[in-house]
């Protein structure tokens, strides 16, 4: 476990850190692996949601051109990019062997790469991004050293707690290294201009994880996703023709998968309730020359008309009125990787079952009889996933479980009183249970399978 470690485990607050413990050391948990087990996955959990995943996983637009034509496209344009770089990297990419619209590049790392005195601090989303191949761009930048000049190479730390002051040369409080890179501004035009500094402040030339840059790489084709959130839309199953909802739908990734799976034969309809990330699934979708998709600025908890003959085009929407419907629901996120510190209090990482609650009610309203629903959620609580499926079942005696295809991820969580064959139905991305395999223990598609973010997913009928 220590050589893939290279990050302290992810920074919570006690409530949180004591929160999660006793979902994952709970009765059910216990009973079946003891308490020795049990403990380990939680630590291995913590560790390693502060590491990225071990791939990058793209998803293709599979009805713009063939896999194979976007894959070579792909590796010419990333050829490019390396050639650029100081480094001498090869760039693999495979096609995922299950799943028909994915591609999966290793991530290289973590690399020995040699701290520099020059130190450059930023926020740690910025952090978060830079460990996924993103570049450093001007407003993540928090710290710089004094004299910075544009051409100085910087070595780049992520401020762990968010406790470093804006334009400051230098910070002595929790950070971690993240790699090194050519400033492309002076310290003056990031800090003392009138205007927020824009476009990339720092080009990452040695990252302590090798992954590529995908900013402008082939936009209308390739599209970077994490690998559950591809599944999701693979499960969902939707076909020519049918009217789809994505109640919960920005940035819209899967919503333009729906109608990617479609043929763009039908309609998607995507509701999100903030008009900014609505106009984003718009562009999305115009980016990827997907015309069946409607995007409304809606709360999708009111997205249910009273009146059973409406007939308006947008919401609120008649009863019954979608062949399948993903609740892809808002939730604390504590599956997301890499994520150094997360300093939400217990109050907020629980306030999520409730809102999932009415947004499934919302849900089995839409949805007409013989009809399909998905949710999912990126977080590792039992609240918001086994126990709100238990709750569905249990509200909801027209909701059945489905088996999901493709079934790639391990099965549901014990703990919410579900039964096994049950839990086998569920699909719960659980990258603690493989952390410490070594990198050469498993095949390519296994590791990209396991190593993934934290993600639920369960498949209902109405029937």
């Amino acid at each position: 476990m220590e050589e893939m470690s290279v990050f302290p485990r992810i920074s919570l607050k006690p409530e949180v850190s004591n929160y999660l413990k006793g979902v994952y050391l709970n009765k059910e948990v216990l009973a079946a692996v003891g308490h020795q087990e049990a403990e380990c996955r939680f630590q291995k959990l913590l560790t390693c949601l502060s590491h990225p995943p071990s791939y990058t996983c793209v998803r293709v637009n599979t009805h713009l051109a063939p896999l194979e034509e976007i894959r070579h496209k792909l590796g010419e344009e990333l050829k490019k990019q390396m050639c650029r770089s100081s480094e001498d990297v090869q760039v693999q990419i495979f096609p995922h062997p299950r799943i028909p619209d994915v591609l999966l590049l290793p991530v290289i790392g973590p690399r020995p790469v040699k701290q520099l005195s020059s130190e450059l601090v930023v926020g740690a989303q910025c952090g978060n991004a830079v460990l996924r191949g993103a570049h450093v761009f001007a407003p993540g930048i928090i710290a710089s050293p004094k004299y910075m000049k544009r051409g100085d190479v910087v070595s780049v730390f992520s401020d762990l707690e968010g406790k470093c002051t804006r334009a400051a040369t230098s910070f002595e409080g929790k950070k971690v290294f993240v790699g090194n890179g050519v400033a492309q501004m002076d310290r003056s035009s990031i800090f003392c201009s009138d205007k927020p500094a824009k476009g990339i402040g720092v080009q990452m030339m040695e990252p302590l994880y090798q992954s590529p840059s995908f900013d402008g790489v082939l936009p209308s084709l390739a599209f970077l996703q994490n690998l559950p959130s591809v599944v999701v839309g693979h499960v969902l199953g939707p076909r020519p023709g049918e009217r789809i909802l994505d109640m919960c739908a920005a940035p819209g990734g899967k919503t333009c998968h729906i109608a990617a799976l479609m043929g763009d034969q039908g309609e998607v309809v995507a509701l999100e309730r903030i008009r900014n990330k609505m106009d984003k699934i718009r562009q999305n979708a115009k980016l990827l020359h997907l015309h069946s998709i409607k995007a409304y600025c809606c709360n999708s908890i009111q997205a249910v008309s009273n009146d059973p003959a409406q007939e308006t085009e947008g919401p609120p929407f008649a009863p019954e009125s979608f062949d399948r419907v993903l609740l892809d629901a808002p939730c604390s996120g504590l599956g997301q990787r890499p994520t150094m510190a997360n300093t939400w209090s217990l109050k907020e990482v629980c306030s999520y079952q409730p809102l999932q609650r009415k947004l499934f009610h919302a849900a089995v309203r839409l949805l007409k009889k013989g009809g399909v629903l998905v949710y999912s959620t990126c977080t590792v609580t039992l609240a918001e996933n086994e126990e709100q499926v238990a709750w569905a079942l249990d509200t909801f005696p027209c909701l059945s479980l489905q088996p999901q295809e493709p079934h790639i991820g391990a099965e549901g969580m014990l703990g919410a009183g579900l039964s096994p064959e049950q839990l086998r139905l569920l699909q719960r991305f659980s990258p603690e249970l493989s952390w410490d395999q070594t990198e050469t223990a498993a095949p390519q598609d296994c590791r990209a399978d396991r190593d993934t973010i934290g993600f639920f997913i369960a498949k209902f009928l109405k029937n």
